[in-house]
């Protein structure tokens, strides 16, 4: 019953083996007189090489060695992992390496992982059967709620449940690429703007102080915009390639009544949502492993996670699951890429950080959102996060500008309200710029292609997203930031 589930954790080798590496070496050497990190603002550019080669890898070896890429994807992110852990060790020693990459994994990957695992398991359960036709109505009516969805049941949960229906639905068509496109933009990003359940960053909000509702308040018009120019343009696109279409779409024999099977997993969603509002609201203690502070109630939702996922894997019929195509590759994926990636991303990161006190070599990024006289411009806050966001993990690039504003949440609440919603925003809304902008992106594109569906490249993705996001978002500058 476990194989699957132990086949991942085997393949997890690679997440692990800078963490390992480092616990192993800190045996070795005094602890004595070490920091508890690095200092970003010592860092020049060049520490930011790894992470550009792991996004340059992302974007160039499926185009140019795609065969290659797919059976060693996890092994390149672990050699650019080293890249950067090696002239750590050189340069701070390992005791401030080790700090770095146990509060990479321990606070950020490990949790982020657990909870797109738990997410992905559960919401693969909930098969949704009969007949669903492929047209532009049924198409937009799956991402209007989609939408809805994510900001309740997280992006991953709603992207995890509705993409495979998605795709069964228009299997006949001979153009799909437009509607996964759409997917990510609208079920795998924008709806997750309303709660801190919706994305990661919110989450980071509300753990700072942020009120639950804040956001469902305050950026409910940004997001209707962005969600009714998405859905109206993606309608007529559809449309205009529906008529065009040459395939016959499969009647309906009447041999499968629509409905869901694994209902059960519905009710397994809202012990996920229980168990990551838990760790918010309840304060337990916490323990210090290598200076790295980690909360018991963290722990608990972790574990609560993992045994939600066992349950669903468990419960779930296997005859379900392979009628809904769902296998662990692109967890999988999902959880090699950014486990190089969290590692990579430590140095880049450390230098936004540092910019926020005016120094080293990302100062001017600071600088950008702050005018002379000291108060904040909001385009450019909504702008630097959202771009940063898009290519760094939009979580800890939310917390780096929700601290560069003061780091006040009630202040941020109320008399910096517009700079809160600048920063929340462009976190969250930026995320579809890239594969890596946000973690659903990856696996909503993985289970595509598994399906047939030929994906843009990581560049070509960038060129959709770019050509009809970013004058929404110009909108949004000059219509509400």
């Amino acid at each position: 019953m476990l194989v699957n589930l132990k086949n991942v954790l085997k393949k997890a080798k690679y997440l692990a083996a800078p963490l390992f590496v480092l616990l192993f070496s800190s045996l070795t050497f005094a602890a004595e007189g070490a920091g508890h990190g690095i200092d970003g603002s010592n860092l020049s550019l060049l520490w930011t090489i790894p992470f550009a080669g792991i996004l340059l890898s992302i974007a160039l070896f499926p185009l140019f060695a795609e065969d290659f890429w797919h059976h060693h994807f996890g092994k390149i992110s672990a050699v650019w992992a080293f890249c950067l852990l090696v002239p750590m060790i050189i340069t701070f020693g390992f005791n401030a390496t080790l700090y770095e990459v146990l509060h990479a994994y321990l606070l950020e990957y490990f949790p982020f992982i657990i909870l797109l695992l738990a997410l992905f398991t559960v919401s693969g359960g909930v098969r949704i059967k009969g007949y669903l036709k492929g047209t532009p109505e049924v198409n937009t009516g799956l991402l209007l709620l989609g939408t809805i969805l994510a900001s309740w049941m997280g992006t991953t949960g709603a992207a995890m449940l509705l993409i495979r229906p998605m795709l069964r639905a228009n299997a006949w068509r001979e153009r799909k690429v437009h509607m996964v496109v759409f997917f990510i933009f609208l079920v795998a990003n924008v709806g997750g703007s309303l709660t801190p359940l919706g994305d990661p960053p919110l989450f980071l909000g509300f753990l700072q102080g942020v009120d639950f509702f804040w956001t469902t308040t305050n950026l409910f018009w940004e997001m209707a915009f962005v969600a009714a120019i998405l859905l109206v343009l993606y309608y007529f696109w559809d449309k205009a390639l529906y008529k065009k279409e040459t395939n016959t779409p499969p009647q309906d024999d009447g041999s499968e009544p629509l409905g869901i099977e694994g209902g059960f997993n519905l009710l397994l969603l809202l012990g996920v949502v229980g168990a990551v509002l838990f760790s918010g609201l309840v304060h337990i203690g916490e323990l210090e492993i290598f200076h790295v502070h980690v909360t018991y109630e963290n722990l608990i939702r972790d574990v609560a996670l993992l045994l939600l996922a066992w349950a669903s894997w468990h419960f779930t019929s296997k005859e379900s699951r392979a009628a809904n195509g769902f296998n662990w590759f692109p967890i999988q994926e999902v959880g090699k890429l950014f486990a190089g990636i969290f590692i990579t991303i430590i140095a880049p990161i450390a230098m936004l950080k540092a910019a926020n006190n005016g120094e080293g070599a990302l100062q001017f990024v600071n600088d950008a959102v702050f005018g002379e006289n000291g108060d904040p411009i909001n385009e450019m806050f909504f702008w630097i996060t959202g771009m940063l966001s898009a290519f760094l993990d939009n979580a800890p690039t939310y917390l780096v500008f929700f601290n560069a504003a003061g780091g006040n949440a009630e202040v941020l609440m109320t008399e910096m309200s517009s700079t809160l919603i600048a920063i929340s925003s462009g976190a969250v809304f930026f995320g579809a710029l890239t594969y890596i902008g946000n973690a659903p992106n990856f696996m909503v594109k993985s289970i595509a292609e598994q399906s047939g569906v030929d994906m843009p490249s990581f560049g070509a993705y960038i060129l959709w997203s770019f050509g009809i996001l970013v004058p929404i978002y110009l909108l949004v500058t000059f219509i509400f930031i």
